[in-house]
């Protein structure tokens, strides 16, 4: 006969699991997790010196104030100036001269809105190192190795001005580190005519867009 199965004996119980404890705290998850909160912090706090060097060597916002410059510049007009080539020139200790017909901000004397002792100003380079720049009848002349007879700038140099008789009394020779300056608003412009030539050391840089207002837009 075949045994009979016991239907009293309760069934099998199934064992535990067995739940494993958890690791060790790793030193290096540690570590690594500081690292990443310095790491924060340093940049948290290296952003405003990045900045600071961006703005004083490489390029600069800057906003237009006043009416000498106009029509190509208005105020209030927000501008982008290049920095960089100004900079290389004094880490290579060599004079920056940008080309004629550029648009540059440079450092004058005198009081600006500040109180400050130098102020800048944004004008058009008009003639360049060792140039012969005459004013004179109205009109501005350069004289140079290319054109012993003289040329007008005004003319050839593809801007307009807003008032095309230049005043003023002129006859000035330029230096090899000196440039002549010259503001779009000749009936109301502070420049070389009044102040003389600037030197190369002076300039601060050189306009590369407009970026306010917007349906203005340009690059220079």
């Amino acid at each position: 006969m075949r045994p009979e199965n016991n239907l009293n004996e309760p069934p099998p119980r199934p064992s535990d699991p067995i739940v494993p404890p958890p690791p060790p705290r790793s030193r290096d998850s540690d570590s690594g997790k500081w690292r990443s909160v310095l790491s924060t912090i340093f940049l948290f706090l290296a952003a405003p010196a990045i900045a600071l060097m961006v703005a004083a060597f490489v390029v600069q916002s800057y906003q237009v104030d006043g009416e000498s410059m106009e029509p190509t510049l208005q105020n209030n007009d927000r501008l982008i100036v290049d920095k960089w080539q100004r900079s290389w020139a004094r880490i290579t200790h060599h004079n920056y001269i940008p080309a004629r017909g550029d648009i540059i901000i440079f450092n004058q004397s005198g009081l600006d809105f500040a109180g400050s002792g130098t102020k800048q100003l944004i004008k058009r380079v008009v003639g360049l190192p060792g140039e012969r720049v005459v004013v004179s009848g109205g009109k501005v002349t350069i004289y140079n190795q290319e054109h012993p007879n003289g040329f007008e700038p005004d003319k050839v140099g593809g801007y307009k001005v807003n008032t095309p008789v230049t005043s003023g009394d002129v006859d000035q020779t330029l230096a090899q580190n000196e440039i002549f300056v010259l503001g779009d608003n000749r009936g109301n412009s502070e420049d070389s005519r009044y102040f003389g030539p600037i030197k190369a050391d002076q300039i601060v840089g050189k306009l590369a867009f407009r970026i306010v207002p917007l349906d203005k837009t340009q690059k220079f």
